[in-house]
């Protein structure tokens, strides 16, 4: 039976393995495809599960494992390598190689969450904080560049490429209208925790998007509504790149 699967850890925010049912019920493949989850703390256990499902065709990655299974791949294609993070493999013929449909999903629904919110999707020239350094954060850096955005990291530990969360200020805000969170602060079950922003200094001007898509609502986007911002999850994200993945794994 042709066998999909997600590869992370902890698993139980995730929807992948929902949606790749559902969309096999919608197809008429429920009884001949199947998504399974493989949830493994540590990366290297993907060689035991593809010994232990022949079938295995493809693979999502998740957190934390988006840039560890690189060197576990015989290849990766030239826009994975230069995000340097996989979210998607392709197995065939015995030999994996990795994608990232990140990026894309990434990009086509923050425009589609902006443009559904009334907001200017000309960002050429603009900026965005990034919140969090993972492989998550690379794709989202990568999308930003192909909108002609300028984009900032942040994280815990200040660095030559990224500032801490402490120095976010009013002017740091002022020149940085997009905000994107790729941490894992928010996602279930922990709910109730948020990146450690000046939410009190954020504005209608403002823009929040958060990948995480469970809770459907985080605390961090329930901050920055309070103060106006336009807000949105990352539910729609997941959509696209399931579907870009799904493509990969039936080239035409």
């Amino acid at each position: 039976m042709p066998t999909f699967a997600l590869i992370g850890y902890p698993l139980t925010h995730s929807f992948s393995q929902r949606y790749f049912t559902d969309k096999f019920a919608a197809m008429g493949l429920s009884d001949t495809h199947r998504y399974l989850n493989f949830e493994v703390a540590d990366v290297a256990e993907f060689a035991q599960r593809r010994a232990a499902h022949p079938d295995l065709l493809g693979c999502n990655v998740t957190i934390p494992h988006k840039q560890a299974i690189l060197p576990l791949l015989d290849e990766v294609d030239s826009v994975a390598r230069r995000i340097g993070a996989v979210n998607t493999i392709r197995i065939s013929e015995g030999r994996t190689t990795g994608f990232n449909t990140d990026y894309l999903g990434f990009r086509d629904d923050l425009l589609a969450q902006l443009r559904a919110q009334g907001r200017s999707t000309e960002l050429r020239g603009t900026s965005a904080l990034v919140l969090g350094t993972g492989g998550a954060a690379l794709a989202v850096r990568e999308a930003l560049l192909d909108l002609g955005m300028n984009s900032q990291w942040v994280s815990r530990r200040g660095g030559a490429d990224r500032i801490t969360y402490a120095a976010i200020d009013q002017t740091v805000l002022n020149r940085h209208q997009v905000i994107i969170n790729t941490t894992p602060l928010g996602m279930h079950p922990d709910t109730q925790a948020a990146p450690p922003l000046p939410y009190h200094l954020l504005g209608s001007g403002h823009f929040c998007y958060d990948l995480i898509y469970n809770p459907a609502e985080t605390r961090f986007l329930q901050l920055a509504r309070q103060r106006g911002a336009g807000a949105a999850n990352g539910l729609g994200m997941l959509h696209l790149q399931a579907e870009a993945s799904w493509k990969i794994w039936n080239p035409e």
